[in-house]
């Protein structure tokens, strides 16, 4: 028999008129209300929601509603299917991996909604153990609508609802004295030229100086065969609205500044993509590029990564007084939704990725590669200019290096 429906409550004519309704990812596609039929409640709003994690066991309640009340019991069942994940992945350029066996619960897994209701009894999600869980992984739980009684129809863009892992995870980072500052080059063997790619790096400034009083923190790459394959970050280069303002050098022979102003005393996460066209600078995980050049046809050379400003006595003058952590090379321009998932970390065996210095070391001299590629890197074995027109020579600066993990060292993902 089919279900009837009466009028929509006054509540749920409320509830519809005053949302700004987006469906299947967190992009936001248009959802159709006028449509009768079953959704789990909160995907009105969006199928990817925040599910946080501090404790084990963490609990997330689960409901399905109907657009109208029902006239008879109305039994659904509900069930947790990693496969969605993959497909998720898939439609979105996303990088989410499926919670591991063992770490999820689903209680209650048969709902109802009872008649002259909208809502149903209340099914729970519940993280038991995050033990099995991988160091840079972003985690996805889909809860799926598998059976309902009655024929009533399901809305399809609203038939799942993807709970995304938050986990506020704490880190280590790597600081440094000016007499650090130097440059490591490697192996002939690791070299290589990128035409697609993405660097990333996380920093924590304890002040910026102003217009010409530049603070520089990082350069990857260099150039070969003549072209110009530098990607460099500095603070307070000329030409900038402020000393706040990061100027990204690259390979397009373009000025290019952002237009954040950063704030000191906090962690920011730079992503910086080359996707054979266009330039782009992307702060945390937002999902408009803070700033765009179009360039075709460049390309960087990965050779070497310079922390700090190493030749011509600029060390001291340039020394940029904070925090690094979390630099990635990728061979690919990583899509927004990669970005997002990789706020606070990556799979070292992620796709694409070349070389990952995360920095959540405590001690030694070697900042290591976690990809296992074998970019390690010996601030005992670094090259450095002390004078312009100085030839570079060899330095051991490895002492200069520091690890620290601290209140201000924390991610929420």
């Amino acid at each position: 028999m089919k279900i009837k429906y009466n009028m929509l409550s006054a509540a749920l004519l409320i509830m519809l008129g005053g949302m700004a309704l987006t469906s299947c990812n967190s992009e936001g596609d248009g959802f159709d209300f006028n449509k009768n039929g079953l959704l789990i409640t909160g995907t009105e709003k969006g199928n990817v929601q925040k599910f946080t994690v501090e404790d084990t066991p963490s609990n997330y309640g689960i409901t399905v509603q109907s657009t109208k009340k029902v006239e008879e019991d109305v039994n659904l069942t509900l069930a947790i299917d990693n496969s969605l994940v993959e497909k998720y992945n898939a439609e979105n350029g996303a990088n989410y991996y499926p919670i591991p066996e063992g770490s999820v619960e689903l209680e209650n897994s048969n709902v109802v909604i009872a008649a002259g209701k909208a809502v149903s009894t209340s099914s729970m999600v519940k993280v038991v153990s995050t033990e099995n869980f991988e160091e840079g992984r972003s985690y996805m739980i889909p809860v799926t609508i598998k059976s309902v009684s009655n024929g009533m129809d399901v809305i399809s863009a609203s038939r799942t609802i993807y709970l995304r892992i938050s986990r506020v995870l704490s880190f280590h980072h790597l600081s440094y004295d000016a007499a650090g500052s130097s440059e490591y080059h490697f192996a002939e063997n690791l070299q290589k030229t990128l035409t697609n790619y993405t660097i990333q790096f996380k920093f924590y400034s304890n002040g910026f100086g102003g217009v010409g009083n530049i603070k520089r923190p990082l350069s990857v790459g260099g150039s070969k065969d003549g072209d110009n394959g530098d990607n460099m970050w500095r603070f307070g280069e000329n030409g900038s609205a402020g000393g706040d303002i990061l100027q990204w050098v690259n390979p397009s022979g373009k000025q290019f500044f952002s237009n954040t102003h950063f704030a000191a005393n906090r962690w920011y996460l730079v992503t910086c993509t080359y996707d054979g066209s266009e330039f782009k600078m992307y702060i945390d995980n937002n999902s408009t590029p803070d700033n765009t050049v179009s360039a075709s046809g460049k390309n960087t050379y990965l050779n070497r990564v310079e922390i700090g400003m190493s030749w011509g006595g600029y060390n001291n003058s340039q020394y940029f007084s904070g925090r690094l952590a979390e630099i990635r090379v990728w061979n690919k321009a990583l899509s927004v939704s990669e970005i997002a998932t990789g706020l606070c970390g990556v799979d070292p065996k992620s796709d694409g990725l070349v070389a990952y210095w995360k920095m959540d070391q405590s001690e030694g001299t070697i900042i290591l590669d976690k990809t296992g590629n074998g970019y390690d890197m010996d601030w005992n074995d670094t090259w450095r200019a002390d004078y312009e027109r100085d030839n570079i020579h060899h330095t051991d600066y490895g002492k200069y290096l520091h690890w620290v993990i601290d209140d201000n060292n924390k991610c929420a993902q």
